[in-house]
This record gives C-alpha cells, structure tokens and sequence, in this order.
C-alpha cells in the first residue's frame, strides 16, 4: 500500500507533471499555502514572506522562509528545500530553481500582480499558464489516508458536540459557549477547523453570524456550527437546540430541514450531479411553501480547506466522483425570528453517501 507520504511525494507531482507536458509547460510555480501543503506535505503560514514550490519535470525545490526551513526539512526532506534570510531577495531563489523557463504555470487566483511582474523581471519568462484549476481537480477527489483524516477529524468533532451541549444553560452567552467549544476541541487534541459560530434567537437567522454577548433566553433556538481539524484536515457540524420547550412551529421548521438533509444525503452518489443532490433538499423545502427561507447551497467540499471543491451549487453541472467530500447543510431562516440549518459530512461512494458525522440531529431541549 501507497503512504500517504509517498503519495505527496511522487504521486500527485507526477499528475502535475503530466499537466505541465501537456501544456508545453517548462515549470511551474506554485504559490498558495494549501496547494503547497497538499503536494509537498509541508504546512506553513508565510504570512507576508514568499513561498513557493518550483516544480521542474525532473526535480522539485521548496523554498521557504528560513524560518521555517528546518521544519520544511523535517516534513518535506524529499524536496530540495532552500531557505531565504529576511533581508535576502527571495526572488534571487527563485530565479535560479526556475533557470531557464520561458513558459511558467502559476496559480492565477493566488498569485498577485506585483508578484508576476516580479517573478517574470527576474526570470526572463515570457508566457504564464494557469494550473489552479488543475490543482484544485487533483485535491477534489480525497486518498485513503486523507479520507482517514477526515473520519478522525469528524469523530472529534461529534464527541465535542457530546461533551458541551449537556453543559449549555440559560444565561451563559454566546462568547461563553464558542469558548467551550474551543475548549473542548483542544482537549481532544485538535484544532479548531474555523472560528465557532454561536447563534441565540434571532441571531440564528444569520448564516454568517459573528459572537457576540448575547445571552441565552427562554424559548431561543441555539444554532452552533464548528469543526475540528486533524492533521490539517477539517470537519464542519452543525446542530441546533432549544432553551425550553420548542414551540410547534419551532418542531415543524426543524422537522422539514432535517427531511431536507436527508434527501440531499439519498440523493448522493458517485455519477450524480452536484445540483442533483441540491435539487433534492430544495424540492423539500420548496414543497412545503418555504423555498424563499433558504437562499444558500446544501454545502462544500471538505479537505485541507473548509471550503473547497465540489460545491453543492443549484444547477452545478459537476458530476460527483467516489472519494469526494462534502457537507450536506441546508437551512431556512427567517429574519427577526430565527434559523435551522443541519450539517453533517460525507464520503461520496459508488453506491451512495457514507456520513461521517453521527452526533444527534434531534432538536434537544435544555434548560
């Protein structure tokens, strides 16, 4: 059996490799953080510094910050790695692991203008392809090892979920819960995958709602969407209970997104249409009169980013493929009153849909 180290290593360069021959391409130059992890296995925030990896169709250099050079060694010692001194000009670097090239690949939706100019002044480079796409492709469809990531990262993320929701009580506010959540995935030795986001009342009608010091009241809906991150891959959750007792209307909204999640879950499979599957969770909603309450996707991809292919779009004219990965999130939401969205994880397979996510969907009451 292939490593997963051995994957980063050879197999996925070799697929970027065959790119490059095919578009004539004498290197490439790639420059987001999140590809460079995927391909080399190194993990690294630059921040302002340059990063890059120079692929060649016979050899591969990383070049780092020197900050992070040892670490880069460390993780990625099958790559020629170069570390630059603050001071230095990186570019110098760059020039020489690109000698030579006149048409460079680079990732056009990263890469930024000053930065071209840069890169073509000291590389004498006179054409630029774009392989953001391409790398993008490559990641979609996930490897044994990383979908063992994601199952990991995803059973922390349920046990976090059953370890704070006994303790959420009336009058803690929402700062307090997104801190126990952080808490929580930290104790379970984990990241959080992005910042929690808790929703009291109304504020649940808010899809992208920040924290705030809003305190927990009697009768309000408690929206929480939140993930771990296991070895650089993340999952994404979200449930929702009531303080007291749910009202019917409160019942029936969480009743019809739940069905709604369940048919776009059905409706996956390796073959279908990533708008098949968001057709199954509109047509729910929309069935019931309250398709104008839901004004989002039904989810993302899942992987090294929390957002990433495929996209769960209405209409999306892209076929879903065994080893993708994706949330499955429908909502309805209603201003001043309230939201439910429910979200869960999952595996698309040949036949079907395995869910990675196993914590309780139901609509809990707690006091």
């Amino acid at each position: 059996m292939i490593s997963d180290r051995e994957a980063v290593g050879a197999g996925r360069l070799v697929r970027v490799r065959t790119w490059m021959a095919e578009q004539e391409v004498d290197a490439a130059y790639i420059t987001l953080p999140v590809s460079i992890a995927y391909l080399t296995g190194f993990h690294a925030n630059p921040h302002e510094r340059l990063m890059a990896l120079a692929v060649r169709l016979n050899s591969a250099t990383l070049i780092v910050p020197a900050i992070e050079r040892d670490r880069a060694v460390q993780v990625a010692g099958d790559f020629g790695v170069v570390g630059w001194r603050d001071g230095e000009d990186p570019y110098a670097v760059v020039r020489d692991a690109l000698a030579g090239a006149d048409k460079v690949a680079v990732e056009k939706d990263h890469l930024t203008l000053r930065s071209a100019d840069g890169l073509q002044a000291m590389t004498g480079a006179t054409a630029f392809a774009d392989i953001s796409a391409e790398i993008r492709a490559l990641r979609r469809t996930k490897s044994p090892a990383e979908l063992e990531k994601l199952r990991r990262a995803a059973e922390i993320t349920d046990a976090v979920y059953e370890d704070i929701v006994g303790r959420i009580h009336i009058g803690q506010s929402e700062l307090e819960v997104g801190a126990m959540i952080t808490a929580a995935v930290n104790s379970h030795g984990a990241t959080l995958a992005f910042d929690p986001s808790v929703q009291f009342g109304a504020n649940s009608a808010e899809p992208h709602h920040h924290l705030s010091a809003r305190e927990l009241r009697e009768g309000d809906y408690v929206l929480m969407d939140f993930g771990a991150a296991y070895d650089g891959y993340h999952a994404d959750l979200t449930r929702v209970l009531v303080a007291g007792e749910p009202s019917a209307e409160q019942r029936e909204t969480h009743r019809l997104v739940l069905a709604a999640h369940d048919a776009a879950i059905a409706a996956a499979h390796a073959g279908v249409t990533a708008g098949a599957v968001d057709a199954a969770a509109r047509a729910v909603m929309e069935k019931a009169g309250r398709g104008e309450e839901s004004y989002h996707r039904t989810g993302h991809g899942l992987g090294l980013e929390i957002h990433e292919d495929p996209s769960l779009d209405p209409g999306s004219p892209l076929v879903l493929e065994a080893g993708m990965v994706a949330t499955v999130e429908p909502g309805l939401y209603r201003t001043g009153w309230g939201g439910v969205r429910i979200e869960d994880d999952i595996v698309i397979e040949a036949k079907g849909a395995r869910v990675l996510t196993h914590s309780d969907r139901s609509l809990r009451s707690i006091r």
